[in-house]
């Protein structure tokens, strides 16, 4: 089956909007930040929640090509650029899991081995000043990091044209709660040897309270913006890839069901998903989309006749230290994702 993308031809965005419920119980426990708890806002229609932050689904969206076991990609996305890094001979990361990709302090902060680094600057040929090239800038990522295109990237490296190259999310994604309602417990660490210990050093029994909720309505937000995706003007081959490759990690996160956190196990109320446009589309099946991906990543590695994606190794030899390195602070939080604290 050929999976028919001409309908959203005139379509600045592919929507969805997903409903959700717990899989079990009607309790769920949403994210948590610093200082801040959960984070309850008021709408017109009552008290609503943010269960789940658009940095934490990014992260999440990413995780559905990678196979942990093998610490690669899944075998039916061979072909997908990313960059490998070992340290002593040994896995240490990947752009597919790190949070910042290509702006890994694991690839650009290495004081023995600066190669990546320099390539980097080689082949996007910028300066400090003048205009950003975004065509070029998009050919580099999709030829060492095709989920850059996609989930963005922030390259703030003073070298790499004064910290100015960035892309912002091409798809993202949240959920919110509507209606809310704190669904307050707790309970007692117990200590069965020493009930009245110090608890400051972990001993004796500990009170402690909880706050789970309960929701009207629990419903994942999806946006794939296909103006930023065609604006890259790579061409028809690596447009259709990255289309299929956003349905792709959709379908695969909603497919397999979305345990967040230990007391937060969501799953897709009707698996019939349909985007939310002027004319209705289904989203494609796992399967369907998993082959459709196979071919567009080849159509996509043979265009113009040359490999326009590749899989690069870098070495990162220095010793890991405590500490943020250069060109991580400050970063824009809409192309850089990190994971919220959560439980």
């Amino acid at each position: 089956m050929t999976i028919d993308l001409k309908p959203l031809e005139n379509a600045n965005r592919l929507l969805f909007r997903i409903p959700l419920e717990p899989l079990q119980g009607g309790r769920f426990q949403p994210t948590g930040f610093p200082s801040l708890g959960a984070a309850e806002f008021q709408t017109v229609n009552g008290k609503s929640l943010l269960v789940e932050s658009a940095q934490s689904m990014a992260n999440r969206l990413e995780m559905t090509v990678w196979d942990t076991a093998k610490n690669n990609v899944k075998e039916d996305l061979n072909g997908l650029s990313h960059v490998r890094v070992t340290r002593n001979g040994a896995f240490l990361t990947d752009t597919i899991l790190d949070s910042h990709r290509l702006n890994s302090p694991y690839l650009l902060e290495g004081k023995k081995d600066r190669t990546f680094l320099n390539t980097l600057k080689d082949e996007l040929g910028v300066l400090e000043t003048g205009p950003i090239d975004r065509q070029k800038l998009a050919e580099v990522l999709l030829k060492y990091d095709v989920n850059s295109l996609i989930h963005g990237v922030f390259l703030a490296k003073k070298e790499l044209a004064g910290g100015r190259l960035r892309i912002a999310r091409a798809l993202s994604a949240f959920i919110e709660a509507d209606n809310v309602q704190v669904a307050a417990s707790g309970g007692v660490k117990n200590d069965h040897v020493n009930p009245s210990g110090d608890a400051k050093a972990g001993f004796g029994n500990v009170p402690f309270a909880r706050d789970e909720y309960t929701a009207e309505s629990i419903t994942l937000y999806v946006n794939l913006d296909l103006v930023q995706i065609r604006g890259y003007g790579l061409g028809d081959a690596v447009e259709r890839l990255l289309i299929l490759l956003s349905l792709y990690k959709l379908r695969a996160l909603t497919g397999a069901g979305m345990r967040l956190r230990t007391a937060c196990d969501l799953k897709v109320v009707d698996k019939d998903i349909q985007a939310t446009m002027s004319e209705r589309w289904a989203l494609p099946g796992l399967e369907d989309l998993a082959s459709e991906v196979t071919s567009a990543i080849a159509k996509c590695k043979d265009s113009d006749g040359k490999d326009r994606m590749k899989v690069t190794p870098v070495t990162f030899e220095d010793e890991l230290k405590k500490g943020k390195a250069e060109g991580q602070a400050g970063l824009d939080d809409d192309a850089n994702d990190h994971e919220d604290a959560s439980e």
